[in-house]
């Protein structure tokens, strides 16, 4: 089958590239070409491009993993489609705002490290997800003992992990006397920006200590907070684009709903697009939009995720179906999210009216399994920073504590019916442990609240949160998950 290239004849209504692409620099370059980056932030560059005359090109890196994506894209002209998922109609944009594609374990570590002291490189952006960032989640500092982290001690040249990458680069361009970039998580932790300053600061101080005072001094960490729901790619996506470009086929294309947002801390060393052209928002604080998104959103949706997925629910969609499930995340995200939020000028309850009809949009098929994976890195800024703060002010949290069981009957490895579930998670081997060295119940939820990596020291101790999260497990065993969000909504009506 035919793949798409930039000479192909695409159907009137598919949104093309009209700038010129070779007036493009790649100035931004981004680690981790997975879909969300492909649906969100390149899709506002190629905005700019497109109506804004904007030159910000971009070179993608994938270190670990992504091979196929990276070779696909290069077969068709570094371009991929982008479709809008609305329930009643799908849109297509081909992107045209790549302008080099590396995998390391393709190209060689020195391609890419190369491509990071480019002359014209202004930004380091990432999006790995919360395990990418080597970084212990209860504390956001860099884990020392991770076996990546633990490599590019040892060889700083030849780094392997996503801040051994980075220190490396701006080691080299320091020595080059090259200007600095800025570095930019686009992932979803509080505070992503501060996460990923702790870990490359702390790995260049365990490197160069003056490496490291050089970055501290002219390198700069912008926080962002990111919305877009993307739901894995599948081959029943990937044909419906085909369809939609004519029979051209696509295999690096993506499939989101059609809402976005992007907000950003407008603090960049070497410049910087405008984003707020295309609809991003450049503010000084960053953190309150992130705490919103993350607990009333992400919260919500991981709640969903592991309830539904026990419940016997394939894809969120499926969980807004049930009235219970429906009810119990918009009380979540109301009673029990919004109150421990510091942002300012925003609804909550329309915000959560808005999410509620996000969730329902039947095009979209994300699946709960999906969203389930990585757990002990989610849960952290999720379910339990919230939790405390209901600790410190004496309030209610059954919602989260349901959440929090959930997660743990879910990683116990065997549903409602008794099938395998298969668990995704950097820390799956240490959970697996904890799971099958302790009995069913109250020392299963014992076991695996002594993870200090994910519940740190506090919340063990805690006995208000030990006999919430105790309760909802038990409720979980006793009655199963659909049974035990509807006596939740029974007992908060």
């Amino acid at each position: 089958m035919k793949r798409i290239t930039q000479s192909d004849a695409l159907p009137a209504d598919v949104v093309q590239p009209r700038y010129d692409r070779s007036a493009l620099k790649p100035r931004i370059a981004h680690i981790g070409f997975g879909a969300f980056h492909r649906a969100h932030q390149a899709v506002y560059a190629d905005v700019l491009a497109q109506d804004h005359g904007s030159d910000w090109g971009y070179c993608e890196i994938n270190l670990i993993g992504g091979e196929r994506q990276i070779a696909d894209i290069r077969e068709q002209d570094h371009l991929f489609t982008v479709a809008e998922m609305a329930p009643g109609h799908w849109n297509c944009r081909v992107v045209g705002v790549v302008r080099q594609a590396l995998h390391a374990a393709v190209d060689g570590m020195e391609a890419v490290l190369d491509a990071l002291c480019g002359p014209d490189i202004a930004i380091v952006s990432i999006t790995v997800t919360e395990k990418g960032y080597c970084h212990q989640p209860a504390s956001g500092q860099l884990d020392r003992e991770h076996p990546l982290i633990q490599h590019d001690l040892a060889h700083p040249g030849v780094p392997q992990s996503t801040p051994g990458v980075i220190v490396e680069a701006l080691r080299r361009r320091r020595a080059r006397g090259l200007a600095p970039f800025s570095v930019m998580s686009c992932d979803n932790m509080p505070e992503n920006g501060h996460v990923t300053r702790n870990v490359v600061l702390g790995l260049a101080r365990a490197q160069d200590p003056q490496l490291a005072d050089w970055i501290e001094a002219k390198v700069s960490f912008p926080s962002t907070m990111v919305d877009r729901i993307v739901p894995a790619v599948t081959p029943e996506t990937l044909a419906k684009v085909c369809e939609l470009l004519g029979g051209i086929d696509d295999p690096a294309a993506v499939a989101g709903e059609p809402f976005r947002q992007w907000v950003i801390e407008d603090n960049f060393v070497a410049g910087r697009p405008a984003w707020e052209k295309a609809g991003a928002e450049l503010v000084a604080d960053v953190l309150p939009y992130e705490e919103m998104k993350l607990r009333m959103l992400n919260g919500s949706h991981s709640f969903l995720a592991y309830l539904g997925y026990l419940g016997g629910y394939a894809h969120i969609c499926d969980c807004m179906e049930d009235a219970d499930y429906a009810t119990a995340a918009r009380a979540l995200m109301v009673k029990e999210q919004a109150p421990t939020l510091r942002v300012s000028g925003v609804d909550l309850e329309t915000y959560a009216d808005l999410l509620t009809e996000r969730y329902r949009n039947n095009a979209l098929k994300h699946r709960t399994w999906q969203i389930a994976m990585d757990g002990s890195q989610k849960l952290p800024q999720r379910l339990l920073d919230p939790i405390r703060w209901h600790l410190a002010h004496g309030s209610r949290f059954d919602h989260l504590a349901l959440g929090v069981a959930a997660w743990m009957r879910y990683v116990g490895g065997v549903d409602e019916k008794g099938q395998t579930i298969e668990i995704s998670d950097p820390l799956r081997d240490v959970i697996a442990a904890r799971v099958a060295a302790s009995a069913e119940g109250g020392e299963r939820v014992h076991a695996l609240l002594s993870l200090e990596a994910i519940f740190g020291r506090d919340l063990p101790d805690n006995e208000p949160f030990v006999q919430a999260v105790s309760n909802a497990y038990n409720a979980l065993l006793s009655c199963g998950a659909r049974e035990a969000v509807r006596r939740l909504n029974l007992r908060h009506a």
